[in-house]
């Protein structure tokens, strides 16, 4: 039997979780080398990972299948397409600069009534979470895609609610409160998703007699199994609200801006740079996949929620007072692009939604963790409380602007890329859905650009007339993430290599090919 290097992958940052949390108290250092130590050796699986993938191999490869819960044709199956090994190399790039980004989050407050904080708990938490994202993209059960689709919920809340920002405007008693309720709305509103799939995945069980993904797809294909249109489209929602949820997609958007808000900074990057992400690729792997009739007759409303998400979010970011929440409303906006590139149901657009999932992974944790480490050095998280930095911390400030251009897609940075293929294969289609996505791109200018503005330039107020610049850790974490929104702007093509292969077969699945350019015949 071959080396299992799918189980590997996630079983590395499990254990590591583990031994992080049994380090005695008094040892927080070593805690947190231990983690980073785990979370870089996860990395050097996961390229292992990417290495052995071979684009034009079979759909799912490195696979493993085991027995787990016979009595319910519950097996163990894990296998990885392009979508999921990219997606995959993203988690475990991502959660080493987090590791360092809160390197003294969780350190021990001097005063105040919460004098401990669990430093251990706080980077096991992190692992824990790593390892049950990574399972998620890997798994090809639906009941095993579902156990760790609900588990990762657990590591999340304890995450949002006892490790929560410092930076709070009323003070520790607010923002302890202020905590819970952003981690007790994550945890309901992700539940109840949750429930509501767990219903359809026993239905699916019931009309497929089994949990396999893949068997359930090529049964579908070759005509063995038939679901009726309404048992097809109530299993298709019961699926998709519960991704919607995750993504998220309004209406189901509120509790990320809560939730991102009273986070610390590496564990909002962890929502929705990592987190968030397992919706909008379940909705490639299991809604199109499972459920294709049910996709396309759903592809008009989902089109027009995936708008609403780009215009609203853009729109709420423009008027955010607090950084973490404008970042947080942007983040709303561009996974309705995300949404509007895999149901515009062409090849560009999934292309570009999936290798958005990528880039806005690897920009917003840029923005989002300059940001943290300004917020660090003052205190707040009000946008009105800066003003000047660049003339006192230029790196700080420079990184922030690139982190920025590359959230509002600049030619040249990562998202520009995927953007551009979500619009063009959106347009291909719908083209009015095209032509009013473009505003989202306007908008985004627009919150970028004065938020760098009203933080960055001006007069130096006082309160950040000190005001240190980027420290080796910082620069540490910050400067591979704005070379990778650099090299991908300027050659994605190592990421949509590996994609490609994996969009045209999903498509294929739901039956769907690009719109043929209508050219006029010549006179």
């Amino acid at each position: 039997m071959s080396f299992p290097l799918l189980t590997a992958t996630a079983a590395l940052p499990a254990v590591g979780a583990i031994a992080t949390a049994a380090v005695p108290a008094a040892r927080r250092n070593a805690a947190k080398a231990l983690a980073l130590l785990v979370s870089l050796a996860t990395f050097a699986l996961a390229i292992v990972v990417l290495v052995r993938f071979d684009p034009g191999g079979d759909r799912y490869q490195l696979t493993e299948s085991h027995a787990w819960i016979k009595e319910f044709g519950v097996r163990y199956e894990l296998g990885v397409d392009g979508i999921g090994v990219a997606l995959i190399a993203l988690t475990a790039l991502l959660i080493p600069f987090i590791v360092l980004a809160g390197w003294h989050d969780a350190d021990p407050l001097e005063t105040g009534s919460r004098r401990w904080r669990p430093t251990q708990g706080f980077f096991a938490l992190i692992l824990a979470v790593e390892a049950m994202v990574i399972l998620s993209f890997e798994a090809t059960d639906v009941f095993l895609f579902y156990v760790f689709f609900e588990a990762m919920l657990i590591p999340m809340y304890f995450l949002i609610g006892g490790f929560g920002d410092r930076a709070h405007e009323h003070g520790e008693a607010a923002a302890s409160t202020q905590r819970s309720y952003a981690a007790v709305k994550f945890l309901l509103y992700n539940l109840v998703g949750g429930l509501i799939m767990l219903a359809a995945v026993i239905g699916l069980y019931v009309v497929a007699g089994n949990f396999s993904l893949q068997e359930i797809v090529q049964a579908r294909a070759n005509g063995s199994l038939h679901m009726a249109t309404s048992t097809e489209r109530w299993l298709f929602l019961g699926f998709f609200f519960a991704f919607a949820v995750k993504a998220p997609l309004w209406p189901l958007h509120t509790w990320l801006p809560n939730a991102m808000g009273e986070a610390t900074t590496p564990v909002a990057v962890l929502i929705t740079a990592v987190v968030d992400k397992v919706g909008t690729f379940a909705m490639l792997r299991y809604c199109l996949q499972l459920f294709p009739e049910a996709s396309k007759w759903a592809t008009p409303a989902i089109l027009v929620l995936a708008l609403i998400s780009i215009i609203y979010g853009a729109l709420l970011a423009v008027g955010q007072r607090d950084i973490k929440r404008l970042v947080a409303y942007a983040s709303i906006s561009h996974f309705g692009f995300i949404i509007l590139g895999i149901f515009a149901m062409t090849s560009q657009g999934q292309s570009g939604a999936t290798l958005y999932m990528v880039n806005h992974g690897i920009s917003t944790a840029a923005l989002m963790l300059v940001a943290g480490f300004l917020i660090s050095r003052r205190g707040s998280r009000l946008i009105a409380d800066y003003g000047g930095v660049q003339k006192v911390a230029p790196v700080l400030a420079g990184t922030f602007l690139i982190g920025g251009l590359a959230t509002l897609s600049l030619p040249g940075l990562a998202p520009f890329v995927s953007e551009f293929l979500v619009l063009v294969g959106t347009f291909a289609r719908y083209p009015a859905v095209g032509i009013i996505a473009t505003f989202g791109i306007v908008l985004a200018a627009l919150y970028t650009l004065v938020l760098y503005q009203r933080t960055m330039t001006g007069p130096v107020k006082a309160e950040v007339e000190a005001m240190p610049d980027l420290r080796a850790r910082e620069l540490l974490v910050v400067a591979p993430l704005i070379v990778l929104l650099i090299f991908l702007g300027v050659y994605p093509k190592p990421v949509t290599d590996i994609v490609n292969p994996a969009v045209k077969q999903t498509l294929s699945d739901v039956q769907k090919k690009d719109p043929q350019p209508e050219v006029e015949a010549a006179k």
